[in-house]
């Protein structure tokens, strides 16, 4: 009876790895994968030279994220002057813009 528990315990464990997704890629993995596509056809020294340059660059920063309380302030401030349903209903709009 015990080998049976554990048989099952140890086929449901490797379902849920079997099923679990892969991870994302990090940034790094990323850059990787465009560098090797941008190298296609370079070769040796040349191709060295062109995965360092490449990998080392600096991604371009995202633009900052807004944070929902700058987000809020921002909209209260552009309400000034409506009333009601009107400001209830720009208030909807601006907040949901991302």
């Amino acid at each position: 009876m015990k080998k049976l528990i554990i048989a099952a315990l140890a086929l449901s464990c490797s379902a849920a790895f079997a099923a679990a997704p892969a991870p994302a890629k990090n940034s790094q993995q990323s850059k990787m994968t465009t560098c090797n596509k941008e190298a296609e056809g370079k070769k040796g020294d040349e191709r060295k030279a062109f995965m360092k340059e490449c990998l080392s660059a600096k991604a371009e920063a995202p633009a900052p994220k807004v944070t929902q309380q700058e987000k809020m302030k921002k909209c209260n401030a552009d309400a000034t002057g409506k009333k009601g349903d009107e400001r209830k209903a720009f208030m909807k709009e601006c907040l949901s813009n991302k």
